[in-house]
């Protein structure tokens, strides 16, 4: 603990040491850069002084940039994947509307520059979305490398996250946010941090950011093995309408439409909506149906002030047939694809309002103001354990609950220059805060309610400020930063007279980031940071507020290379220690310890172009999870997944055919502690072909093509079938697609 101290010691010095080089340079441009078409804002843009050995940087969220050099700048040239080369002439202005046209997408455009985000590899999802087109979240996030996920619910509940080494549930140890508005749910009645994305539209998505461990000052709560950020279009680069149709009796009607064409660069909005059913390829049809509706309205209220609002809406309804042991399918008792408990499934709905006030000062500095409210529903039907516990009914759950969601963040980032030396300051401060009605953990049978095993109202307030420090000179650059959380935890148990205090709890991150940038084509870097993720308040006043925010400590040291101006490669050796922690068990409501966790692995990421149109890309990831405290042969962490890979074969042309041909791999993993229970592991391959006009495209996409039999949805779990003597406790799963195909229309205008 005595390094962890010294290292919070180095980083805040870092930090104040840095905040104090704050003076101004007269020699800058400040620009912003837009899509021809759209008038979309381009983030990530290239930015370079043409001079031989000018300065270089890169366009934020709003496409804004700020550029300063050692002498008058008097030509730019800006570079974009999918985007023509730009060059500009300066002509003595100091600010700059820059539009970019677009092109077909050319590794090439990619650089490696001296950039925070360079490691976050946003550039490279907005590569992957292009190559890509999604149908629905679950493809959303298995853009992110490293990434699995799995369902076990019908596709009606939240996905369960796999990552770095982390079974996250559904979400405890990744944060995940749409616009900046939070998707996870803390304390929520089936598990700390659940993460239902499914209100969002993928054909809304512009880009997705991510980053992997706690090295980020603006993530804080649940971002231990990484967080993903996904964003909107501001202005949509076209209408249209959509259709498709697949197995099991498989719809999807899409519309995006845009409300006003003209003079976006004041004003831009458009509306969204889908509409999604399946019966699924269970015998127990799922009867799966969603309706989600999304809307967008951006105001330019000056040519400094930009107001962004959006009001987002989801229902969803469906029957899930569940996990299913082994032994019953190996019996023949029931169908792969059978049920022992049909009358699972659930009812879920989110209503979110999201507001974004952005102000460009005259000298460079941009404040943001975001808040949000979300009203949500939830209430699920499940059955883990059949008739271990009530032997005549059975032991068929329903977790439900009810809540208000209150944020708000402000924001402001600066830019400087001292000779030649950059900084970029960001400082933040915010709140959020949960209000859940009727928390709910009830006994059932067939949906007909027995009893309470838990009723409660929760209250958790969320409070937090940072400060980011960026300083580059030549090819170093060193990002420091350190993040304040404070949380309130409130609990209300309806069924008990008695009633513990509330409790309270603050935490400090530091985090330091650390990139040599030798050429154009090599950096190298190092991450090293401090993050938590925060437990459920019922294990919070449980516990008397006692080690409620396991912290997690992290380091990577990475290279970015690009060898060939086709290829890229990211390779990063990390390690990631996890302290104590007490989990609430949703399931069962019972609260359940675990001991101290370290996680060392190897990611690598790879981009490659072989032709005009011909793309391939690969993620592979290799983990070693232990728990530290148990002895060797006994300290395997369930479910943790020690070696994944993604990838795939692309060709991509702006009209005529595109078509694709990807993978998944996830190697066999441990479902128990001491691996006498094994998850199985699978090789997927997937594949689309699109014919694709100005007007019009068809397309045909094709799931798990080789008919793969797998198990998506694994855990070692203990139960009781009706007639069994005593329990047994094996693997039980959720059984994976089989071959499925799908057909889709779509007319653009």
């Amino acid at each position: 603990m005595k390094q962890y101290i010294n290292f919070t010691r180095l980083t805040i010095t870092v930090i104040l040491i840095i905040s104090g080089q704050i003076c101004f340079c007269q020699k800058t441009i400040t620009g912003k850069v837009i899509d021809a078409a759209s008038r979309q804002p381009l983030e990530a843009v290239s930015v370079a002084d043409a001079s031989e050995k000018g300065a270089k940087t890169i366009t934020d969220h709003y496409g804004n940039f700020t550029l300063t050099g050692k002498k008058n700048i008097e030509k730019l040239l800006l570079s974009y994947i999918g985007y023509k080369l730009n060059s500009v002439n300066v002509d003595g202005l100091k600010e700059l509307k820059i539009a970019m046209q677009q092109d077909v997408l050319n590794m090439k455009d990619v650089v490696v520059l001296q950039s925070n985000s360079a490691t976050k590899f946003s550039t490279l999802s907005k590569i992957d979305l292009d190559l890509k087109p999604v149908k629905n979240t679950q493809e959303l996030l298995r853009l992110v490398p490293g990434l699995f996920i799995a369902q076990h619910a019908g596709g009606g509940k939240a996905e369960q996250i796999f990552l770095r080494g982390f079974d996250c549930d559904h979400g405890t140890d990744v944060e995940v946010s749409v616009d900046g508005m939070p998707v996870n749910m803390v304390s929520h009645a089936h598990g700390q941090g659940y993460a239902d994305s499914h209100f969002i539209i993928p054909e809304t998505i512009n880009n997705i950011d991510f980053g992997t461990g706690p090295y980020y000052t603006e993530h804080g709560n649940l971002n231990t093995a990484g967080y993903v950020a996904f964003g909107t279009y501001t202005n949509i680069p076209t209408s249209r309408v959509k259709v498709e149709a697949g197995r099991f009796n498989t719809y999807r009607a899409l519309a995006i439409l845009d409300l006003i064409k003209k003079n976006k660069d004041k004003q831009s909005a458009y509306i969204a909506s889908e509409f999604n059913y399946t019966n699924g390829p269970t015998i127990n049809k799922q009867h799966f149906k969603r309706f989600n509706i999304f809307g967008k309205y951006n105001l330019a209220i000056d040519d400094h002030t930009q107001l962004t609002a959006t009001l987002s809406s989801f229902v969803s309804n469906w029957d899930a047939s569940g996990q299913v042991p082994d032994r019953a399918v190996n019996a023949g008792l029931i169908d792969r694809f059978g049920s022992i408990d049909p009358s699972e499934g659930g009812q879920t709905q989110r209503h979110n309002a999201n507001i974004l006030l952005a102000h460009s000062f005259a000298n460079g500095m941009l404040w943001e103001n975001h808040a949000y409210y979300t009203r949500y529903k939830f209430n699920l039907y499940s059955d883990f354990t059949f008739f271990l516990t009530d032997s005549i009914n059975g032991d068929e759950i329903n977790q439900a609950e009810q809540r208000n969601i209150f944020g708000y963040l402000s924001k402001i980032n600066q830019q400087y220059t001292l000779g030649n030396f950059t900084l970029k300051s960001t400082y933040g401060t915010g709140f959020r805060y949960d209000a859940t009605e009727d928390s709910r953990l009830a006994h059932v049978v067939k949906r007909s309610f027995i009893n309470n095993y838990k009723l409660s109202n929760i209250k958790e307030t969320n409070g937090f400020t940072y400060m980011q420090q960026q300083l580059s000179r030549g090819k170093w650059l060193i990002d420091a930063g350190v993040r304040l959380d404070y949380f309130h935890f409130d609990y209300f148990d309806k069924l008990s007279a008695l009633q513990n205090p509330a409790q309270s709890k603050s935490i400090i991150c530091p985090k330091i980031n650390i990139q040599y940038t030798a050429t154009p084509a090599l950096q190298l870097y190092v991450k090293s940071g401090k993050g938590f993720h925060s437990n459920d308040t019922r294990v919070v006043v449980a516990n008397d507020g006692k080690e409620i925010l396991p912290t997690a400590y992290g380091s990577d040291l990475g290279i970015i290379l690009k060898p060939t101006k086709k290829l890229l490669i990211n390779i990063a050796a990390w390690y990631l220690h996890l302290a104590q922690e007490f989990k609430y068990v949703g399931d069962d409501g019972n609260i359940e310890p675990s001991g101290k966790t370290k996680r060392e692995g190897i990611d690598i990421i790879t981009r490659y172009q072989f032709s005009k149109n011909i793309f391939a890309n690969a993620n592979i990831n290799f983990t070693r999870p232990r728990v530290q405290e148990e002895k060797k042969g006994e300290d395997f962490i369930p479910l943790a997944p020690t070696t994944t890979s993604t990838g795939g074969l692309f060709y991509k042309a702006s009209k005529g055919f595109n078509g694709s041909i990807t993978y998944r791999y996830i190697k066999s993993r441990p479902a128990n502690e001491d691996n006498s229970i094994v998850a199985k592991g699978y090789f997927l391959l997937d594949a689309s072909l699109n014919y694709t006009q100005p007007k019009y495209e068809i397309g045909i996409a094709v799931e798990n093509m080789l008919n793969i039999k797998w198990n998506e949805a694994q855990f070692a779990t203990t139960s009781r079938l009706t007639g069994e003597p005593t329990e047994t406790t094996e693997l039980n799963f959720t059984p994976g697609t089989p071959f499925f195909a799908r057909i889709k229309f779509a007319l653009f205008f």
